[in-house]
C-alpha cells in the first residue's frame, strides 16, 4: 500500500549533528525525535547498547546545542518481532513496550523536557472517518496477508497498517500500553512530564445536522484516548487540516480555494482551534508536537505559517496552556503511504547525497519565533 520503499529516507541516522545545527541556526529552543524500538532491541530480549549510545549522544547534542529534547517513544513502527507476534493485538504488548520505555528513560531520562509515549494512537480513526476509498482498505488488508506470509506467521501487523475491522481492538491495546509506557517513564524518569499525542482536526459545524455528524465523529475519534489521558501531564496536539460539517456531511473545498496536498483547505486558524478543543476537553497542556502542511508551493507554507502561529497566540491569550510549538517537518521526508510525494520540510533533502538545503519558510518560521522570543519573559 505504500506508493514507494523508504530507501534510507532523509538519513537522520548518521547526519542528525547536522539537522540538531540546522534546528539552532533558527534560533529555536527545543528538538522532538522518536526512538527506533528496533535500533535499541532488534531481537526479541536482545538489547543494541549502541542503539542506545546512539540515542544518549543525540540528547547531549541538543543540549550542547541549547536545545530542549522532547522523545516520542513510539512513533508507528516496531520492531519485526514486535510485528511478527501480532503487534499491538497481542496480550504481551504492552508489558514490553513498557520495558522498551523503562530502558530508554533510564538511559536519556535525566536531560529530557518530556517524553512522548503513542504518536497518534488515533490516526487509524480519523482516516476512517476522512472516508478512505474501500480500495484502499482492500490495499491495507493484501500488504498486511503478504507480510504474514513473508514473515512465515499467521499475524503480522504493522501499527500503521490498521483495518477497519481490527481498529478497536488495537486501540485497546495501545491504551493498555500507553498507561504502562506513562507508569514505566515515572518510575525511571521521575519529574519528566509524560502523555502522548493526538492527530486532531479541527471540525467545524456549519448547522445543527453538521453538528451531530461533527459530535459522532469527536466521540469515534477522540473521547476513548481523553478518558485515557486523564492521569498524564500533557497532551500533544498535532493538527494539519480543518474540516466542515454540514447537513451534506463534509464540506469540500471550494474549486478556488488553496488546497494542500491532501485536497483539504489550507487554513491557519485549525490550530487555534485545535489546541482549544483538546484543552477544553482534557483540562491538560498542550504541546504542539506536529503542525505543518504538506504542499509543493513553499509560497503557502511562508504564508501559512504566521497566521497559524496568530492563531496559537489568541489561543494562549485566551488562557489555553501551550507547553510549546514544533513544526513537522525539518525535513522532506518519506510520508508513509504517500512515500515522498508529499512535502512537508523547511528544508528539501537531496538523497543522493544527504544535503539540507532551506527554503524560505524555514527563515519564516525563524524570524517568527524571534519575534516572539524577544517579547516573551525568560522564565
Amino acid at each position: 500500500m505504500f506508493a514507494e520503499p523508504s530507501g534510507a529516507a532523509c538519513r537522520s541516522w548518521e547526519l542528525w549533528p547536522r539537522d540538531l545545527d540546522l534546528v539552532a541556526a533558527m534560533g529555536l529552543t527545543s528538538y522532538r525525535f522518536s526512538v527506533e524500538w528496533a535500533r535499541v532491541e532488534p531481537e526479541d530480549g536482545v538489547v543494541d547498547a549502541a542503539g542506545l549510545a546512539h540515542y544518549d549522544a543525540m540528547v547531549d547534542g541538543c543540549l550542547a546545542r541549547g536545545l530542549a529534547p522532547a522523545v516520542t517513544l513510539n512513533h508507528f513502527t516496531s520492531p519485526h518481532w514486535f510485528a511478527r507476534t501480532g503487534g499491538w493485538l497481542h496480550p504481551d504488548a504492552p508489558a514490553r513496550f513498557a520495558d522498551q520505555c523503562a530502558r530508554v528513560m533510564h538511559r536519556i531520562g535525566d536531560r529530557v523536557a518530556f517524553a512522548v509515549t503513542l504518536n497518534e494512537p488515533n490516526l487509524p480513526a480519523t482516516l476512517e472517518w476522512g472516508g478512505l476509498p474501500e480500495f484502499v482498505v482492500d490495499l491495507q488488508r493484501e500488504t498486511l496477508a503478504a507480510a504474514s506470509r513473508a514473515a512465515g506467521v499467521p499475524r503480522f501487523r504493522a501499527a500503521n497498517v490498521v483495518v477497519p475491522e481490527e481498529r478497536r481492538a488495537i486501540e485497546d491495546g495501545l491504551a493498555r500500553g500507553h498507561a504502562a509506557a506513562r507508569d514505566a517513564v515515572r518510575a525511571a524518569a521521575p519529574g519528566v512530564p509524560v502523555g502522548l499525542s493526538l492527530a486532531v482536526i479541527d471540525d467545524v459545524a456549519l448547522d445543527d445536522e453538521g453538528a451531530a455528524l461533527r459530535d459522532r465523529k469527536r466521540a469515534d475519534c477522540y473521547e476513548r484516548w481523553f478518558d485515557v489521558v486523564q492521569d498524564d501531564d500533557l497532551i500533544g496536539v498535532q493538527n494539519y487540516e480543518q474540516m466542515a460539517y454540514d447537513r451534506t456531511g463534509v464540506v469540500h473545498a471550494a474549486e478556488s480555494g488553496v488546497v494542500n496536498q491532501m485536497g483539504t483547505p489550507v487554513v491557519p486558524d485549525s490550530l487555534g482551534g485545535a489546541v482549544r478543543y483538546v484543552h477544553a476537553a482534557t483540562g491538560l497542556p498542550v504541546a504542539v508536537t506536529e503542525h505543518g502542511i504538506a504542499t509543493q508551493d513553499d509560497a503557502v507554507r511562508a504564508a501559512f505559517l504566521p497566521a497559524a502561529l496568530e492563531s496559537l497566540d489568541a489561543a494562549v491569550a485566551d488562557g489555553v496552556p501551550v507547553l510549546g510549538y514544533y513544526h513537522w517537518t525539518l525535513l522532506d521526508n518519506f510520508e508513509w503511504i504517500f512515500g515522498y510525494r508529499y512535502q512537508l520540510g523547511l528544508h528539501t533533502v537531496d538523497r543522493a547525497t544527504g544535503e539540507r538545503h532551506a527554503k524560505p519558510s524555514a527563515g519564516v518560521l525563524a524570524e517568527a519565533v524571534a519575534r516572539r522570543r524577544a517579547t516573551v519573559p525568560v522564565g
